[in-house]
């Protein structure tokens, strides 16, 4: 069992990182060829579907009775977004934002940060509380989309989504692609929950940190790649945007989806260690990566580190935690 857990996991992890891309290249194209704009499908397709791993896993590990794996997986996520990718990329080549979409955005993610953690301050999260997030999802897309038909033609990321991803491919293909992506990231999705749900009984610890660790550092390694791929192109705004875009998705989608499909009691970890941290490195990148810089606003490598180091104390913090149970 043991091993054909983690042959799980990572099967499941290697499909889900490929068949997410063709998800995102087969419906970026398909929206391409319909007329839609480069910074909406930016801001839309891709926003989804660099998010479309952990909505997967939501939904299975909630479909399964397991809430706490979907929780932890989308705040892990969170953490390891800004802790893990922006930290390891700004290491590798530092990220200078000039986007005024990404500008905008960092603020929004901020109070999206707030009001989740206000909306789930009682410890539970059942149907209104789920209802209330998948609200707001929809309410900031359309608020993003505005902003998208109404940015600067010259706005840098619009040109970085433009090299990203394909305008040139035929209709049939992309619909080809878009079917694929999508059949096997259900299977994969499934069978990395499954997995992960048997080595979490396996080694005696909850589902939330399995969910805190494993499954959302896994999730989060194809943003690390694409980052620093971003990165080392001179797209620093690609980079920030996706990671922004990824933690607006995993809090009001991801989070959505065990509230509307299997309501429960929060863990008090939840509430005392992994939400606060999920806050403060929000904020605390508001302040490195916007704050008050002026036009120079940047993640340097000291500051790289830094969100790196916190990433590692928070692993440290929950290994302690687990120990003391």
């Amino acid at each position: 069992m043991l091993i054909s857990s983690i042959v799980a996991i990572i099967a499941g992890l290697a499909l889900l990182v490929w068949s997410a891309d063709r998800f995102v290249h087969g419906a970026a194209a398909i929206a391409s060829n319909l007329g839609v704009s480069s910074l909406i499908i930016g801001i839309t397709i891709v926003g989804f579907g660099t998010s479309a791993p952990e909505l997967l896993i939501s939904a299975m590990a909630s479909l399964d009775a397991q809430p706490d794996l979907a929780v932890g997986n989308a705040i892990g996520s969170n953490i390891a977004n800004i802790a893990l990718i922006l930290g390891v990329t700004a290491l590798i080549v530092p990220l200078n934002v000039h986007s005024q979409t990404i500008k905008r955005e960092f603020p929004l993610l901020m109070a999206i940060m707030f009001l989740t953690w206000w909306l789930l301050s009682d410890g539970v999260l059942d149907e209104a509380n789920g209802l209330a997030l998948l609200v707001g999802l929809f309410v900031v897309m359309g608020w993003l989309i505005y902003g998208a038909l109404h940015a600067r033609p010259d706005d840098p990321i619009t040109h970085e989504i433009e090299e990203e991803y394909p305008t040139d491919v035929p209709t049939g293909k992309a619909t080809f692609w878009f079917l694929v992506g999508l059949i096997v990231l259900v299977a994969s999705s499934k069978m990395l929950v499954w997995g992960a749900i048997n080595i979490a009984e396996m080694l005696g610890v909850s589902d939330l940190v399995i969910g805190l660790t494993i499954v959302a550092i896994g999730t989060s390694l194809p943003e690390l790649a694409a980052s620093i791929a971003s990165a080392m192109k001179d797209e620093a705004d690609m980079a920030v945007g996706n990671v922004i875009g990824s933690n607006i998705f995993n809090t009001l989608g991801v989070l959505s989806i065990p509230g509307l499909i299997h309501p429960s009691i929060l863990e008090q970890d939840v509430l005392n260690r992994d939400l606060p941290i999920m806050v403060g490195l929000t904020v605390l990148l508001f302040l490195i990566a916007y704050g008050f810089r002026g036009p120079d606003r940047k993640i340097n490598r000291i500051e790289g580190g830094f969100l790196l180091a916190c990433f590692l104390g928070y692993q440290v913090l929950i290994y302690m935690s687990v120990s003391k149970a």
